[in-house]
C-alpha cells in the first residue's frame, strides 16, 4: 500500500515539474495566429479610422513593416534579441499574391493544353473522314467549306455539322447535302426549318404546328437529332452513300443523284 502511494506521489511530482518546465523554459514561445497578431497590432489604428478589425486582409495597406513575437518569459532570458521572431507582413502578402498568380497561370496552361489536345484530335478526325472523298483537310478548313454552302437560317452552322460528323464518323458532305436538298437552305430554308428547327424532314412528336413533322426547341438540337438519326438508322446498318440511303430515306428514285450533285458542289467550294 505504501509502495503504491509512493508511485502515485512520484508520478504527480513528475507531471507538475513537466508543466512548470514547459511554461517557464526560456526558449518556449507562445504566439497567436497571424490574424490575431495583426488584429491586436492594428486595433487602435483601425478604431481611429472607424474601420473594423475584420476588414483587414492581404489587400489592406499597412503602415508597418514587421511584427515581432517575443518569449513570454523574456525576463528569464539573458539574450532576448536572439529569440525574437520577425514577421514581415508585406512579404507575406506578396507571397500570397504570387501564389494565387502561379495557381491561375497553372490553371490557364492546363486549359490551353486540353484545348490543344482537342484541336489535334478534331483535326485528325476531319482529315480521316474527308480523305474518303479524295481530299484531306483540317477541322477548321472543313468548317469553312461547309459554311460556304450553308445559307439563310443555317448560315454559320458549319461547325455544328462538322462536330457531329467527326464524332460519329459521318461524311460531312453527305450530311449537309441531304439538309440542303430537304430544306432548300442552298437559297432560303423551308418553313419547317425556320419555324420548328427541323433540318432533315424528320417525323415525330411534338409535331410542328400540330403536323407529323417533329419540332425541336432549338436549331442546334435539330442538327444534333438529324445527325444522330443519320448515324443510327443508316450508317450503323451499313447505309453510307446516297445510293444506299436513298431507297430508305426518300421515295424518289432521283434522290441519290441529286444528293451527289450537292455533295460535289459542297466539296468543290
Amino acid at each position: 500500500m505504501e509502495t503504491n502511494q509512493s508511485v502515485k506521489a512520484s508520478t504527480m511530482a513528475i507531471i507538475i515539474l513537466t508543466i512548470v518546465f514547459v511554461y517557464w523554459h526560456p526558449t518556449i514561445v507562445k504566439a497567436q495566429s497571424l490574424k490575431q497578431i495583426r488584429n491586436s497590432f492594428m486595433t487602435n489604428t483601425l478604431m481611429q479610422k472607424d474601420l473594423d478589425v475584420n476588414d483587414v486582409n492581404e489587400e489592406t495597406p499597412l503602415n508597418i513593416n514587421k511584427l515581432e513575437i517575443k518569449p513570454i518569459n523574456s525576463e528569464l532570458v539573458q539574450d532576448v534579441e536572439s529569440l525574437k521572431i520577425e514577421i514581415n507582413i508585406e512579404e507575406l502578402r506578396q507571397i500570397k499574391i504570387a501564389r494565387k498568380k502561379a495557381l491561375e497561370l497553372e490553371r490557364k496552361k492546363e486549359e490551353e493544353r486540353k484545348k490543344a489536345e482537342a484541336k489535334a484530335k478534331a483535326d485528325e478526325a476531319a482529315r480521316q473522314i474527308t480523305a474518303k472523298s479524295g481530299t484531306s483537310i483540317s477541322y477548321d478548313e472543313l468548317v469553312a467549306k461547309l459554311n460556304r454552302s450553308l445559307n439563310s437560317t443555317l448560315a454559320g452552322k458549319g461547325e455544328s455539322f462538322a462536330k457531329y460528323a467527326t464524332e460519329l464518323g459521318i461524311d460531312p458532305y453527305l450530311a449537309v447535302a441531304i439538309v440542303l436538298h430537304e430544306t432548300g437552305c442552298k437559297w432560303n430554308c423551308s418553313s419547317l426549318l425556320r419555324n420548328c428547327n427541323n433540318v432533315g424532314g424528320m417525323k415525330g412528336s411534338p409535331g410542328c404546328n400540330g403536323g407529323s413533322y417533329k419540332a425541336f426547341p432549338s436549331l442546334d438540337e435539330g442538327i444534333k437529332a438529324f445527325m444522330n438519326n443519320l448515324y443510327k438508322n443508316y450508317y450503323a446498318v451499313g447505309l453510307t452513300t446516297p445510293e444506299t440511303i436513298g431507297p430508305k430515306y426518300a421515295a424518289s428514285s432521283t434522290w441519290p443523284s441529286k444528293i451527289r450533285t450537292y455533295m460535289n458542289e459542297i466539296e468543290a467550294k
